[in-house]
């Protein structure tokens, strides 16, 4: 198998393994086919007006100032007088979208949901607005339209500002609220005149929506612990104050509005939010008006966080709910049809209604539920062989019937309290019951993942044995056994395949099924290798193979510890920084050894440095903007020194560009967050400049020469510009001391090479990457070529956690991107993150091309080995994925799979970009001179 074809194979490999997580543990729970369920008796409210503060965080809401003073006087107050108050538990991911779909429609979308975008919705699902008489909404373009597509009929109406202003650098970003405030009261203004809308608004089963995005975008602006966000709380509090009054006075004050406030999702310390950290998924939630409790003293309540006592809140009930409960309370309240696919259970203690109201309303839930779980389980069973069918015992068909009967007659005798227990426990029943269908093919899809993982892991080890070492003799194969085993496993495939057919099953499982047949084919192919290597193995010392074993696999577990720990990484260069020591390189070579020493001490403070979530420190980074630069001059003087062979004008002027790009990317640093610091928002030609950098620095590094160090300053000057723009602290000084110990990284392989014997010493200030493809006879791989692969993968992911990033997939600070735009734009802004994230994997990349082509090792063997241990570090993640426990450990779980899935898969497309950046040039069209006759 050729190197394009083999990295593309592993890259669709991997690709299956990293979307593969998301069908088994996050596939859509939706199922379609239901009757609606109704409460029977009037309900309490005839509309209900919903405020959603969007990147609210609980303790945001309800701890106190500094002062003692409430930070909502209003919101306050109406928890202390008037309502009912908790904490909504949100689920992964924390995102705008699947936030609202479980506040308004009651469901958990699956995690692919926030990559298929805001506005669109990628799945049909009914709503609370759906089944609405009438729903008014006025905010965020990024939200409403969502659930106006989705309803039937045309009764859900919307006011969106434009997504423009949704600046994160703007004068002040509580005006999204203030417009939201102002076109209401402009809305009910216009009703007193309009005949029409004043009618509609006073019929029952109205729905008034106010999504309030200013706080979100202040927290993303400037954290939730700043000035900003803290004053847009204040302001959201009068703003809702005043519209409260306002609807009460239009109505009369007829005591038939109930309110809900909420949020969607909180927001970490550095205001970002996706992952299951408590900041991000404590929301508040106060409901108050038509058919709610009032205030329930209580002398002692237990909830495992102490936050009742910091928010001076202990006399208060405090009801906690999960976030898709919310939906079933706004039905009951103003008597919509519950929404389909909602799988909240009505919280019955923010009721103020009769125990009749309340278990009707929860019967009327578990009905509604339970028609969910029949829908599903038919699914399920048309969909299974039926001798392999095995149905969720505990709700079978006479036990739903049972269930059912029992609390009809129940209610008809009015013990309300035994209908209310029995619904509660028909509910949990039915929940659990769809989610052992929903995940009724999990062992099974996780097992042929699982088996793929392994062959192809094997298919590497093999291709590596048999290819680039001398462990095995070249073994011919039998042409009559090769067409045996082919149609074999031809057959093997059929037969699954004819077992999924027959079962209807979706296309994707065709996929993880199959995939093991091929890979396991190309690993079976290889049995005379397997056999041929047996026994040359066992002639080999049993202690040193043992040995090489256990400090293989402490290697691989120290890199797993480190995603947990980023510390361990700061332990592994210490070690790294004896290297020399423990293998008696630095008596050939101490110079070189004493930099590389030295060079591993300063990178281990990386991992130690604050994580995201830190206070912005431009000086850091101008710091290391006036250190490039240094650096960069003196490189250019002694360029200048060097011998004509090795340079010309041409040259000159590239590298001079590179050093004015780092000069000016340093200044629009600076400049940059002068204006953002003064609400002046981004200045439009730094914007520009920001760009042309990020596009120029794509292409310098192929205008510069080809020889080996010229070549790699070159890429680093060209990244680091870039990577000064979207720095926003001590992480700037980062790809200066990676890139140093790279340089002597290159150097100590040699002097290992000549150490170990294996070739001769290269003269790398000479050595040119152009010519390095040319080398015909490439040496066999060494056991010591394990040793570098797997420093290649230690600095791989100490190029990701020494930046100061965690192992989330929230693992960002919004602020990086403020040199680029300051506008919402969730796709742009994340792909200059991922950006930031790949220039230190460039940079390694690059020095690892370098030692490949330097050591005489073809690019494919040392890769190879990379791939194995990449692998089997991905192995032990996907078996450590879990989707049980808390949101933090759930969220965390799936974070670790997709880094390092996403690392493994970065790697592969490095090695073909490392080669680009390395051994092609550009020539530039030069000017042709005429001499005069």
């Amino acid at each position: 198998m050729g190197i394009p074809v083999f990295i593309l194979a592993g890259l669709l490999v991997h690709c299956v393994f990293l979307v593969s997580i998301f069908e088994i543990y996050f596939s859509s729970p939706l199922v379609h086919g239901m009757a609606p369920q109704q409460t029977p008796l009037p309900p309490p409210a005839q509309r209900l007006v919903l405020f959603v503060a969007d990147g609210l965080r609980a303790d945001s809401l309800y701890e106190l100032n500094s002062s003692g003073t409430p930070r909502a006087p209003y919101l306050r107050s109406i928890l202390e007088n008037n309502g009912s108050w908790g904490i909504s538990h949100t689920r992964v991911p924390t995102e705008s979208r699947p936030g609202h779909v479980a506040l308004i429609a009651g469901f958990y979308e699956d995690v692919s949901a926030v990559a298929k975008g805001w506005k669109e919705n990628p799945v049909e699902f009914d709503s609370v607005f759906n089944e609405s008489k009438y729903t008014w909404s006025w905010g965020s373009p990024d939200i409403l339209p969502m659930f106006a597509k989705g309803a039937t009929g045309d009764h859900v109406y919307t006011f969106c500002y434009t997504a423009e202003s949704e600046d994160f650098g703007a004068q002040d970003a509580a005006k999204l609220d203030t417009w939201v405030f102002d076109h209401v009261k402009s809305f009910f203004n216009y009703a007193r005149s309009n005949q029409t809308l004043f009618s509609a608004l006073h019929e029952d089963k109205v729905v008034l929506f106010l999504h309030l995005l200013g706080i979100d975008t202040n927290g993303h602006a400037h954290r939730p612990n700043s000035r900003e966000y803290k004053e847009n709380i204040k302001k959201v509090d009068e703003g809702i104050k005043e519209t409260v009054l306002m609807i009460e006075n239009f109505y009369g004050n007829d005591g038939k509005t109930a309110f809900i406030l909420t949020s969607d999702h909180g927001m970490t310390d550095w205001g970002s939010h996706g992952a299951g950290h408590p900041s991000e998924t404590l929301t508040p939630l106060i409901v108050w008006g038509a058919g709610v409790n009032y205030p329930q003293k209580v002398t002692s309540q237990f909830f495992e966080d102490n936050f009742l006592k910091e928010w001076k809140l202990e006399d208060l009930k405090r009801l906690d709910v999960n976030q898709a409960d919310i939906a079933p309370l706004m039905a009951s309240l103003i008597g919509v049809p519950f929404p389909l696919n909602s799988v909240g259970t009505l919280p019955l203690e923010y009721l103020n209604n009769s125990a009749h109201f309340k278990a009707e309303s929860i019967f009327t839930n578990a009905v509604q539920i339970l028609e969910q779980f029949k829908v599903k389980m038919s699914q399920k069973k048309e969909t299974t062989l039926s001798f392999l069918f095995t149905p969720f015992k505990p709700l079978s068909d006479s036990e739903q019937i049972n269930f059912l009967k029992k609390t009809r007659l129940y209610i008809q005798q009015q013990r309300y309290d035994e209908a209310v227990s029995l619904c509660k426990t028909l509910i949990n029943l039915a929940l659990e019951g769809l989610s052992y269908y929903h995940t009724y093919d999990r062992l099974f899809l996780g097992l042929s993942i699982a088996m793929g993982f392994v062959g192809w892991t094997t298919y590497v080890i093999l291709v590596i044995i048999k290819t680039h070492t001398n462990l095995t003799k070249t073994v011919q194969t039998n042409d009559k056994e090769s067409m045996v085993l082919f149609y074999s496993f031809a057959f093997v495939g059929m037969i699954i395949a004819f077992f999924l057919l027959i079962q209807t099953c979706p296309w994707t499982y065709y996929i993880y099924c199959l995939l093991p047949v091929p890979v396991w084919y190309a690993v079976v192919r290889e049995l005379p290798v397997i056999q041929d290597l047996a026994t040359n193995l066992s002639s080999l010392r049993i202690g040193q193979s043992i040995g090489f074993l256990l400090v293989s696999t402490l290697g691989i577990e120290i890199l797993v510890f480190s995603f947990f720990y980023r510390s361990t990484l700061t332990i592994g260069l210490l070690v790294f920084a004896g290297w020399p020591v423990i293998t008696q390189l630095w008596i050939q070579a101490k110079r070189t050894a004493l930099i590389w020493t030295l060079l591993c001490v300063l990178l281990a403070i990386f991992p130690l440095m604050p994580v995201v979530g830190r206070e912005p420190n431009i000086s850091l980074v101008i710091a290391a903007g006036l250190l490039t630069l240094l650096i960069s001059c003196f490189s250019l003087g002694s360029l200048c020194k060097s011998e004509n062979k090795y340079r010309n004008n041409e040259d000159l002027k590239i590298h001079f560009y590179q050093v004015l790009s780092i000069a000016v990317s340093t200044y629009i640093v600076s400049s940059t967050h002068d204006s953002l610091e003064n609400k002046q928002g981004l200045p439009v030609l730094n914007q520009i400049i920001s760009w042309m950098t990020l596009v120029s620095s794509l292409v310098l590094p192929l205008l510069s020469p080809t020889f080996l160090f010229q070549r790699l300053f070159s890429v680093l000057l060209s990244l680091m510009s870039t990577y000064l723009l979207l720095s926003t602290g001590y992480e700037a000084l980062f790809p200066l001391v990676l890139s140093g110990l790279m340089f002597a990284w290159i150097n100590m392989e040699q002097e290992a090479l000549q150490h170990y014997g294996l070739s001769h010493k290269q003269k790398l200030a000479v050595f040119n990457f152009a010519y390095a493809t040319d080398i015909t006879q490439f040496r066999q791989l060494h056991l010591d070529d394990v040793r570098r692969s797997f420093f290649f993968v230690f600095f791989i992911v100490t190029a990701f956690f020494g930046t100061g990033n965690i192992a989330s997939i929230n693992s960002f600070d919004p602020a990086s991107v403020y040199c680029f735009l300051t506008v919402f734009s969730p796709f742009m802004m994340g792909g200059l993150l991922v950006l930031k994230v790949v220039i230190p994997f460039v940079l390694v990349s690059c020095a690892f091309e370098a030692i490949q082509v330097t050591t005489q090792l073809s690019s494919k063997s040392l890769f190879l080995i990379v791939l194995v241990i990449s692998d089997i570090m991905a192995l032990h993640f996907f078996f450590l994925v879990k989707d049980y426990g808390s949101w933090l450990d759930i969220g965390t779980s799936i974070s670790h799979y997709v880094l390092v899935m996403s690392l493994t898969i970065f790697m592969m497309l490095m090695n073909g970009l490392a080669q680009l950046l390395t051994t092609k040039r550009l020539e530039l069209p030069r000017r042709t001179k005429h001499h005069s006759t």
